[in-house]
């Protein structure tokens, strides 16, 4: 056996050593071969556009061009290795807005959370601020934030009281005609609110207290409601002479013009000047009412308790109800009492029901020439 194994040697030559090598280094070229030509997996992430290729390229750029994706000049990509997969995320440039105090800022961005942003650009936030979009919110192109500044303030303002309008019926005046007894004037109201303003526009106003300046002076106006009469048909109408005027008949309302009054029971009586009245009533029944008025005068209907400071004792008045429910008529200032102060009267009835009945009203007060 020997002595065959060194025959076989014996008879390999050279050229067959030298073919035998070039065999083995075939080997090894086509393993190595396999292993740089194997394919590639890619994951790719284009703004949530997902894409797996696989190829035989190694270069990121060229696997996105073999995918068809074209990066614009500002766009960008990260790879991450793994195993048996890598993976290519796609950056868009992003275009962002954002309006501050007053200025336009124009940003980049490449994906982010919003408030990662404004960190990135320095924008500090106070607890007055406002966003316009979620912090946790992520970015996309053309997006426009807005930090909103709101600042609250205490504010005193005068706002009006405005005055009503009492009409009464007046049969001297033409029907529908009004003439206006009493001007109206409006009250102010000083207010006190709480203000909120957002960029220097109002968001909300709280009103927190309210102190009464000047109280209204509600208006009187008298309306026409008399109607000419024609002339009788079997006569025809004179062209030479007027038609005769009907004196209109009082139906218990006084009629009150300019300066002058004609009662229900025709008397023709003259004033000066006309103002409203809050006026209660009460009689002699009532706790610390005795019978005797202030200057000593019997108490009686007509016979009225007033601030002396405002309406002197002995003066003399017409009163009638705003509503036009109550003619008082014919008062005179007798009586005081602690509650009348300012522009209040007191009226006198003489009975308790009359007193609940007239209540508390507005009234209006001619003072008599």
């Amino acid at each position: 056996m020997l002595e065959c194994n060194r025959l076989i040697t014996k008879k390999m030559t050279t050229p067959m050593r030298y073919a035998a090598l070039l065999l083995v280094v075939v080997c090894i070229v086509l393993l190595l071969s396999q292993t740089v030509f194997a394919k590639n997996t890619y994951l790719i992430n284009d703004s949530g556009r997902v894409v797996i290729h696989t190829t035989y390229a190694t270069d990121p750029a060229a696997v996105l061009d073999e995918v068809g994706l074209k990066l614009g000049a500002d766009d960008t990509f990260t790879t991450e290795p793994g195993l048996g997969v890598s993976e290519i995320t796609v950056q868009r440039k992003q275009q962002i807005t954002i309006k501050h105090g007053g200025n336009m800022l124009n940003v980049i961005s490449y994906g982010e959370t919003v408030e990662s942003l404004l960190e990135r650009l320095s924008l500090i936030l106070t607890k007055e601020d406002v966003v316009s979009v979620p912090l946790n919110s992520q970015t996309f192109d053309e997006l426009n934030i807005t930090i909103s500044r709101s600042v609250q303030a205490e504010e005193s303002y005068i706002a009006v009281i405005p005055y009503e309008t009492t009409y009464c019926y007046d049969p001297t005046l033409a029907e529908g005609e009004e003439k206006v007894l009493t001007p109206g004037v409006d009250g102010q109201l000083l207010c006190t609110a709480n203000v909120v303003y957002m960029d220097g526009e109002e968001l909300s106003r709280t009103v927190l207290s309210e102190d009464v300046i000047t109280q209204p002076v509600n208006a009187v106006v008298a309306v026409g409601t008399y109607v000419e009469q024609a002339p009788p048909a079997t006569q025809p109408p004179v062209a030479t002479q007027p038609s005769p005027v009907v004196k209109p008949e009082f139906t218990g309302q006084p009629i009150i013009g300019d300066g002058y009054i004609i009662t229900p029971d025709g008397e023709t009586l003259t004033y000066t000047r006309a103002e409203v009245f809050k006026a209660t009533a009460y009689n002699n029944q009532d706790p610390g009412c005795g019978y005797r008025n202030a200057i000593g005068t019997p108490c009686r209907v007509g016979a009225i308790a007033v601030d002396p400071t405002v309406i002197p004792y002995g003066t003399r008045m017409y009163i009638v109800s705003n509503d036009g429910r109550y003619v008082y008529g014919i008062a005179t200032a007798e009586d005081c009492g602690s509650a009348i102060k300012g522009n209040r009267i007191d009226l006198y009835f003489d009975t308790v029901a009359e007193c609940n009945t007239f209540g508390i009203r507005n009234c209006t007060v001619y003072f008599l020439g």
